[in-house]
């Protein structure tokens, strides 16, 4: 049987439990599941290749011990086994400064972990299912990976759930641009299911950076992500055990909760990839952890004025954000000042609506910009939807082979239908709106058919007459 279709059994299992209420509480009891198997499977691997290796999940806990056997205990005893010794001898890890990190990883998940299966029965089922995955085998490891994504992709039907997910296409255009070397310190301080970071390790893999043994282990010691709620946080260090970081430096955190003026130059990192939650308002008192002319709730603008505090001198980044903060005044007019004063803000790519379809409407930007030299010019890439679309859907979604014409482009600069530049003196004279519209686009409505005629008049009704009057000389229609 393929990985999907166990995946899918099993989750067909867990609605039929009294106990699981929705998406988010079916995807959180199936990953704190794969991730105690998971990490068995790995403590295999670790105990045969080192011989001094002590197991982090104590005997009679791990996978092989209570959940191995399709045989073993099930019903009301494998219920109680699960609540009241699993759970908390988990919990209850006693760890000092000398314990391995690994140990930290297995406590914290389970610190924020529930299990809401209220039938032993239905649990033994699931177990069962997930036995028939062996993540000791590469085959199936990397088939597990394309699951994962489907996993979080599920997060969108989970009300709020759903801005733990960026796109991975975005992600791995985002990080191949931004182009981090080996040995360089990458960081995502708001990273949800850990996608920034995997797309940075399959970089590395796949511009043949990783050649030894000792690649690897400067590769586990750079990956580092913070994220503060807990089903995020324990989808993403799965994720990255997954993709073979034995111990993922993923701080279970609210990064806006440090006062930016504490960071030294042995806090700052190489290379930032991200995309902070947007439109959010954070809690009471965040803002006074930054300087007076940038204190706002906004969660992007706050996370914006982090990255430059975190980014080190000749550092990279790659970040998401919306339209609002293009155009925003204000708190975002100071933000933007101090970015294109301190940072070469060389590039936005403007995307189309729908990239983060289902979970916003909201229209998108790439910003990718290097510390330590002033911006003269910004270059625009407006992202153009495939032929016959008119907005990317969850049913559609942008494929990571769109992006060719941006990669095309890149280190070839040129003003194209697509592309134009501007100088940062347009911007001073625009008092910092950088949301700046193509001058390029020329005759689109020639290409319009009726219908999509319509729809562009009812967004944008300071063009109708202009719009009418093409459509009319195009397809010669009497209006």
């Amino acid at each position: 049987m393929s990985v999907s279709t166990i995946i899918k059994s099993v989750q067909d299992t867990m609605r039929k439990d009294a106990g699981v209420d929705g998406d988010a509480q079916r995807i959180s009891q199936l990953v704190w599941m794969v991730f105690l198997k998971v990490f068995d499977a790995k403590e295999e691997e670790w105990e045969l290749m080192r011989d001094e290796y002590r197991p982090i999940v104590p005997e009679g806990l791990r996978w092989r011990d209570w959940a191995a056997n399709d045989e073993g205990m099930t019903g009301d005893e494998l219920l109680d086994f699960v609540n009241n010794k699993l759970f908390k001898d988990l919990k209850e890890l006693e760890l000092d400064e000398y314990s391995d990190s690994k140990a930290f990883i297995v406590k914290s998940v389970f610190e924020d972990s529930y299990n809401y299966m209220k039938s032993g029965t239905l649990m033994r089922q699931v177990i069962n299912k997930l036995n028939e995955i062996d993540f000791t085998t590469q085959q199936d490891r990397h088939m597990f990976n394309d699951i994962y994504e489907s996993i979080l992709k599920d997060l969108q039907n989970a009300g709020n759930a759903g801005e733990y997910y960026t796109p991975r296409p975005v992600t791995q255009f985002v990080v191949d641009m931004v182009n981090p070397r080996l040995g360089e310190k990458v960081l995502d301080f708001a990273c949800g299911t850990g996608g920034y970071l995997t797309s940075t390790i399959e970089h590395f893999k796949n511009t043949g950076q990783i050649k030894s043994v000792e690649d690897n282990q400067i590769l586990q010691d750079t990956i580092m992500g913070i994220e503060k709620k807990p089903m995020p946080h324990m989808l993403a260090v799965t994720n990255l055990i997954l993709h073979d970081i034995d111990a993922p430096k993923i701080k279970h955190d609210n990064s806006l909760t440090k006062n930016v003026r504490e960071y030294r130059p042995i806090d700052q990192v190489d290379v930032i990839v991200t995309n902070p939650p947007f439109g959010g308002i954070e809690e009471e008192g965040v803002e006074i952890n930054f300087p007076e002319k940038f204190r706002t709730k906004e969660t992007a603008d706050l996370f914006m004025v982090l990255l430059m505090y975190l980014l080190k001198d000749g550092g990279r980044a790659g970040i998401v954000l919306p339209d609002g903060f293009l155009f925003g005044e204000g708190v975002k007019t100071a933000i933007k000042e101090k970015l294109l004063e301190e940072f070469n803000l060389h590039t936005i790519v403007r995307l189309p609506n729908g990239v983060f379809a289902p979970y916003t409407g909201i229209n998108t930007n790439l910003l990718f910009f290097e510390k330590g030299k002033q911006t003269d010019e910004i270059w625009y890439f407006e992202h153009p939807l495939p032929e016959g679309s008119k907005n990317y859907t969850k049913t559609r979604a942008i494929r990571y082979e769109e992006f060719s014409l941006e990669k095309e482009w890149w280190f070839n600069r040129i003003e194209t239908d697509f592309s134009w530049k501007v100088s940062i003196q347009q911007v001073k004279d625009r008092n910092y709106n950088l949301d700046i519209k193509n001058p390029n686009r020329s005759q689109q409505a020639l290409c319009y058919n009726p219908l999509e005629a319509i729809e562009q008049i009812a967004e944008n009704e300071m063009k109708i007459i202009e719009i009418l009057n093409k459509i009319k000389h195009t397809f010669e229609v009497e209006l």
